[in-house]
């Protein structure tokens, strides 16, 4: 945790204890403790995206999700730590705080929503959100063992969530098993008028579907995902989950992603190019930090900039600046657009003979 909210999750706990003495209805959340990624707006709670440039911004409002767990009853016990503005895979890239692995303290937990992953793994939180761009929902649950979910784009609003890569930033749910996920995800999924990519679909009730069985489904294995950097103790999972899958009555079969080489340039790309242009904003002007030796408007600018941000966030912004650039804009940016395309169009059409893919 960056910060804790102690009295008013106390306070909030104590509101819920008296419902259940007086055996009044209570809802999807009440009394379950939620952890936030520090990228997610939670009014009154401080909302430093693990930067130096927010260090002291409290945020006025909630964002959109966090309303949702708050309406539901969920203590929020408060931020959670992470990569600065999402950026990178450790959260070694924190600005404050180192967070480690639960399981083994001398390895990291992933990132960039590693805090979301330990606090659940910890048993410090029963559910938390992270923020998935390039998998920074799904890795850190990976290596910490807990279950976490880049839900589809445009099912859950990112209005209150600071942005990296508009494209491709979604709000994830972790908990210790699917069930808890599927709770949550019910709970902040569906449309918001604050953000014109949400879809107006009716939420389902995913807890649900998890009763049913998997007898017929199809489920492919791409073959690109099983190369010789896979390691040997993470295929031998891989292979024994496959196996459960069989035995539970699933058809399953080799498949061919052949794009999927080229994913993590056109991300990298993409999402640096998108990061270039929402970082703009903070400049040492309305919040946040500010340089005490400036000369003039723009060296507030430069200064404030250099010094609140860190390494790997002014790099992004450098290749993301470069790539918009006139002279290659088109060599770079709009090619790993047209790549991304190409990506997609492989997995609807992997999609169109299988249910579901094992990675």
């Amino acid at each position: 945790y960056l910060y804790v909210s102690e009295e008013e999750a106390i306070k909030k706990a104590k509101e819920i204890d008296g419902k259940i003495e007086k055996n009044e209805e209570l809802k999807a959340l009440s009394g379950i403790p939620v952890g936030i990624k520090d990228n997610i707006n939670v009014k009154g709670m401080q909302n430093t995206c693990a930067s130096k440039i927010l260090e002291g911004y409290t945020s006025p409002y909630d964002a959109h999700v966090t309303e949702k767990i708050k309406q539901e009853e969920g203590i929020i016990l408060g931020k959670l730590n992470m990569d600065e503005f999402a950026m990178g895979s450790s959260t070694e890239n924190s600005a404050f705080k180192l967070a480690k692995n639960p399981w083994d303290l001398e390895r990291v937990p992933g990132g960039s929503s590693g805090g979301s992953a330990v606090a659940v793994a910890g048993s410090e939180a029963t559910l938390s959100l992270g923020t998935d761009t390039g998998g920074s929902v799904r890795q850190p649950a990976s290596f910490c063992g807990v279950v976490g979910l880049k839900p589809t784009y445009g099912r859950i609003s990112r209005s209150g969530v600071v942005a990296f890569g508009s494209t491709l930033d979604q709000v994830g749910p972790m908990g210790k098993d699917v069930e808890d996920c599927a709770l949550l995800t019910s709970v902040i999924a569906g449309l918001d008028k604050k953000d014109f990519t949400t879809v107006d679909k009716e939420v389902p009730d995913y807890k649900k579907s998890l009763t049913k069985d998997i007898k017929g489904k199809r489920i492919g294995i791409p073959k690109e995902f099983f190369g010789d950097g896979l390691d040997k103790n993470v295929r031998k999972s891989v292979e024994e989950a496959i196996k459960v899958l069989e035995a539970n009555g699933a058809e399953v079969k080799p498949c061919s992603l052949p794009l999927m080489d080229y994913a993590l340039s056109a991300y990298y790309i993409i999402s640096s190019a998108e990061a270039s242009s929402n970082l703009a904003r903070f400049d040492g002007i309305r919040y946040g930090y500010r340089s005490k030796n400036f000369k003039d408007a723009k060296d507030i600018y430069l200064k404030s900039r250099s010094e609140g941000f860190g390494d790997e966030v002014k790099r992004r912004i450098m290749l993301g600046t470069y790539v918009l650039s006139a002279g290659y804009y088109d060599a770079y940016y709009k090619k790993a657009l047209k790549v991304r395309k190409l990506i997609k169009d492989d997995f609807q059409r992997v999609f169109k003979e299988f249910d579901a893919i094992v990675s």
